[in-house]
């Protein structure tokens, strides 16, 4: 059993079924219909409440005990999605197959693999494609509420900056807030929001 499906064992859902709020905030750019990736969805609070708004979703997890569990929490809420068992150091993310991206707490990334999925989630947009990105900062390891304890997996400003150069930033935010995601993420954080989309032209 891996890491995460030890974390995921049991019935609690270890980040809660209430979406990140961060991602609900962004509810007015999604379009009306279209594809959807949620990338290192879990237990599927978040691919549920895209698929919630009308969006085909694929969910992508390396945890088995997640991806059933999102499929529980989707039958509940009356929603159907797609989901891939997938490490996504391996994972193809294609080329313009997806309208929106959301990458909520990806951070179990090293920079090599933080590289891969940025490079990846850059090419799987469509043109006009939305990615909605939400993270820690540094600052979240003296808050200790939540997130990998290596500083290298956390992002800055200028790391996200730079690593979606082809992408247009619509939205990037640097705040500390408490959070109630679950016994997952519970309790003042430090975190960084990012919007950003692919150029039509």
């Amino acid at each position: 059993m891996n890491r995460w499906d030890e974390r995921y064992t049991g019935e609690a859902f270890l980040f809660g079924t209430t979406p990140n709020a961060f991602l609900v905030a962004q509810k007015e750019r999604l379009p009306a219909t279209g594809s959807a990736l949620a990338v290192a969805d879990g237990e599927g609070r978040n691919g549920v409440w895209l698929a919630e708004q009308g969006l085909h979703v694929l969910a992508v997890d390396a945890s088995q005990v997640g991806l059933a569990k999102s499929r529980q929490l989707a039958a509940e809420r009356g929603v159907s999605m797609q989901q891939e068992l997938a490490d996504l150091a391996q994972w193809d993310f294609g080329h313009e197959r997806f309208d929106v991206i959301a990458a909520i707490f990806i951070q179990f990334a090293d920079p090599a693999l933080r590289e891969r999925l940025f490079a990846g989630m850059q090419a799987a947009l469509k043109p006009g494609g939305l990615l909605l990105l939400e993270g820690y900062r540094p600052e979240q390891l003296d808050y200790a509420t939540g997130g990998p304890p290596e500083i290298e997996n956390l992002y800055t400003e200028a790391l996200l900056r730079d690593g979606f150069p082809t992408l247009e930033i619509e939205h990037l935010a640097v705040y500390d807030t408490e959070i109630h995601e679950g016994a997952g993420h519970h309790g003042m954080s430090a975190l960084i929001d990012l919007v950003v989309r692919k150029p039509k032209g």
